[in-house]
This record gives C-alpha cells, sequence and structure tokens, in this order.
C-alpha cells in the first residue's frame, strides 16, 4: 500500500516567496511531487501585431496580473539573473517572437534587473542563428538586443553531475553487420554516457528563476510539441532518441520537467499565438498555420498544451485532417509527476488589459 505525506516548502523565486507542497509517495520508490498553488490561473492579454512595441503592453499587464494574484513582486534575489528559454527548433518561420523577448526584459528592467544578466537559452546553435538569436559566423555575436544567448549544444553549460539517466539507446546509423543479431545485441549495451542526458544548468544555477517561452506545433509523437516539451526535451543533450520514441518520449517529457531543481526555478510560461501549426510539424509549413491575437501566461503547461491541441485539433476538422487523440501518454504522466493537469475548463482565465 502507498502512503502519501505532505512537506511543506518555501520557495523563493526572486522577489516571490511562496508555500508549495510536495506529495512524497512512501513506497519501494519514494519521490516528491510539486503541487502549484497557481495551477488554476490562465492570465490571458489582446495582443494586436506582432511588432516588438505590440508586446509591451501586453507583457506588463500579465507580469502585474501574476504579481496582482500571487502577493508577490518580481524582483532581483540571490542572484539577479534570470534565464529565459526560447523556442528555435522549427526555425525563422515559427520560433518565440524576438518582439516578445525584448518585452520581456524591458519588464524585468523595470523591477531591478540588469539587462546582462538577464539570458537567453536554447539547446541547438542552428536554430539560434536561423532564427536571429546569435548572429552569422561571420560576426560570431552570441548576444541579443543587450542580452546573452546561450547555445547548450556547444557542452559548456553542461555539468556531469547533472543529468537525466534513461536507457534509451541514443540514435545509431544502421548496422551493415553481416550479424545483425550480435549487432543488436551489442547495441543494447550501453555506456554509462549513452544513458545520460545532461540538464541544462543555466536554468536553475545562480539564477532565481527561469521562464519558458515556448511556441505551438502538433507533433508526430507527442501529439504537441509546446511548453512541455520546450522545457525538457529541448533542454538537454542526448534528446533526439526520445522525439522519435513513442514508448518513452512521453516519459522523459514528465520525468525531466518535474526534476525539483528544474521546476523549483521554472515561475511560468508566456506563450504567444501569433503563430502556431496545425499538422506537418515541427517542421515549419506556412500553409498549416494559425494566428490568435493573444499572450498566455501560466504557471500550467499541461493546461497551456491542452489548450493549444485544443486549436490543433479545430483547425484540423476545419481543413479535413483527423484529429489528434486527446488521451494522450504525455497529459497522465505529466498530470501524475505535477506538471499540472490537461482539464482546461478548470482553468480561470483572468483577462488582464495593457
Amino acid at each position: 500500500m502507498q502512503v502519501i505525506r505532505w512537506v511543506q516548502r518555501r520557495i523563493r523565486a526572486g522577489g516571490f516567496t511562496f508555500a508549495v507542497l510536495w506529495a512524497c509517495a512512501l513506497s519501494s520508490q519514494e519521490g516528491l511531487i510539486y503541487q502549484d498553488p497557481y495551477v488554476d490561473f490562465l492570465w490571458e492579454a489582446p495582443l494586436n501585431d506582432s511588432e516588438v512595441a505590440s508586446y509591451e503592453g501586453p507583457v506588463e499587464a500579465l507580469l502585474r496580473g501574476f504579481e496582482t494574484e500571487t502577493g508577490g513582486v518580481i524582483e532581483p534575489g540571490t542572484h539577479a539573473r534570470v534565464a529565459l528559454k526560447v523556442y528555435t527548433a522549427s526555425g525563422a518561420g515559427l520560433s518565440t517572437p524576438q518582439g516578445l523577448v525584448s518585452a520581456l526584459a524591458d519588464a524585468l528592467e523595470r523591477r531591478g534587473y540588469q539587462r546582462e544578466n538577464i539570458f537567453i537559452v536554447d539547446y541547438d546553435t542552428r536554430g539560434l542563428r536561423a532564427t536571429g538569436y546569435i548572429g552569422p559566423l561571420s560576426v560570431g555575436s552570441y548576444r541579443f538586443d543587450g542580452m546573452p544567448v546561450i547555445a547548450l549544444d556547444e557542452g559548456e553549460h553542461f555539468d556531469k553531475i547533472w543529468f537525466y539517466d534513461n536507457a534509451l539507446p541514443p540514435r545509431r546509423p544502421r548496422s551493415f553487420s553481416s550479424s545483425p543479431i550480435l549487432a543488436e545485441e551489442r547495441s543494447n549495451i550501453l555506456s554509462e554516457e549513452e544513458r545520460r542526458s545532461y540538464l541544462p544548468t543555466p536554468l536553475f544555477l545562480e539564477t532565481d528563476f527561469w521562464i519558458n517561452l515556448p511556441m505551438f506545433t502538433d507533433h508526430p509523437v507527442m501529439t504537441v510539441n509546446g511548453a512541455l516539451v520546450n522545457a525538457s526535451l529541448l533542454a538537454v543533450s542526448n534528446n533526439e532518441r526520445f522525439l522519435k520514441s513513442r514508448a518513452t518520449g512521453p516519459v522523459a517529457v514528465a520525468e525531466i520537467a518535474a526534476i525539483p531543481e528544474i521546476r523549483e526555478k521554472w515561475l511560468f510560461s508566456i506563450v504567444s499565438l501569433d503563430t502556431f501549426q496545425y499538422i506537418g510539424g515541427p517542421s515549419f509549413n506556412a500553409h498549416y498555420t494559425r494566428s490568435e491575437p493573444r499572450l498566455w501566461l501560466s504557471t500550467n503547461p499541461t493546461a497551456l498544451d491542452a489548450l493549444a491541441l485544443d486549436r490543433i485539433n479545430q483547425a484540423r476538422k476545419e481543413m479535413g485532417f483527423d484529429a489528434v487523440n486527446l488521451k494522450h501518454p504525455l497529459f497522465e504522466y505529466a498530470e501524475a509527476l505535477g506538471l499540472g493537469y490537461a482539464d482546461d475548463s478548470r482553468l480561470q482565465v483572468v483577462q488582464v488589459a495593457p
């Protein structure tokens, strides 16, 4: 029989200090599950267009709405540093809007953060370069709008002591061995390094908090490529093995996103619906995109992904494509590990005006 006990902890993220509950399952494998006190809220602001200036008012309104509801103030804490996890995996056509990033940096500056201590993070150097967050090779600049940019795939920001261990083998080229059975047996013997996906330490070491800035597309394995995937697989090394696996991909997303060190420093997610893709993702295809003039802020990434999937399915039905099954393991695992819930009808949508 599994017994649950609750452990209250005080979490400090910048100027916020609030109580959260961790459910500790006393069983053969004891674990802690984060319980978010603001999981039922979604703040929504209208967006006029995708120009830089148009994000200023809506972003400020979202932050003020969050501060008002939580009773806290976003201000520099112990480290006085903030990480912004952007999404660039789909290329320039569907990436975290630069206007949103700049407006968020401006809002954080108004709250006391120095711009050089607000840094942009993503995994893939090519994606960051293709979307304009880092300069061309001829320039070599790793700064955007006065903020440092970190490309995790360059390796220097991973630490050998912080990793997610999973026995799923990395992707390998097809074997041309004359003995395919022996080759398959050898491929199942993984080295310690092959089992590991190193964690994005810039998000949780020496930062007050980090903010997730995903975009939404459909995904052949995860159904939706959004807040949960951007905060997990698209922030760790050795990730292609999960992005292609229906069996272990959704598990890895939930387990990585729920790692306490990552979850404690994850303040919230902000997402622009200026562009989202309903089929053919995550590779960008402009023929299959929709747009809504709104910004969302929430601490509930699972509900954000469920809301996005509702819109993806609606677009697919209108265009004559099959809808995606809403009962997907990604949501089940995320809910089980305290990453919110997929029943978006429980959300309290708080409309805020610039």
